[in-house]
């Protein structure tokens, strides 16, 4: 935040940026989409569970249309089947969007090095934060929860205008 002009201070008054204010506000508006395949899906259910509690930190909804979420949680092994889906998935989704990749299996095809599991979500999208883990505990859910709040949070309006994103971009083959 950005110090108060002088003269605008005490208390009700604060000075900050619009990209600051806006990225507070969607940081902490998340719409996940879960897109669960396997054992790391039963994980994120305990992390929405009232013991963990993802809600708290302002993913209450849960969105299981793309066209209306602004996250998407890939959590479990990903076929070179469902490979296409999961990008018309990703596709679908409104700008801006922003991927987790839960497990060892979303990461890097964990221990099904085989002709048929795709070797990491990272070869048909890009990816903003991996949870480690087979399977991540709920706390490893919620710190990569926290990231994306944080990388949200810092992103500016204008970083999806930027050459380099649309590069990243064009190397996915997204346009």
């Amino acid at each position: 935040m950005v110090g108060a002009p002088a003269g605008v201070e005490g208390a009700g008054f604060f000075a900050t940026k619009a990209d600051q204010a806006i990225g507070i506000a969607r940081s902490y508006s998340l719409w996940p989409l879960p897109f669960a395949t396997s054992c790391c899906g039963i994980e994120f259910m305990a992390t929405m569970s009232p013991h963990y509690d993802l809600a708290r930190f302002g993913a209450e909804r849960l969105s299981f249309s793309p066209r209306q979420a602004d996250l998407l949680m890939v959590m479990g092994t990903i076929s070179k089947k469902m490979g296409p889906v999961l990008r018309q998935v990703y596709l679908q989704m409104a700008e801006p969007r922003w991927v987790l990749s839960m497990g060892a299996c979303a990461s890097s095809g964990g221990i099904f090095d085989t002709y048929s599991v795709l070797q990491g979500i990272d070869e048909i999208i890009p990816v903003d934060v991996y949870v480690p883990g087979c399977p991540p505990r709920p706390e490893a859910v919620i710190d990569g929860f926290m990231q994306i709040q944080e990388l949200v949070k810092s992103e500016t309006l204008r970083r999806r205008d930027t050459p380099e994103y649309q590069k990243l971009l064009a190397s996915y083959g997204i346009l």
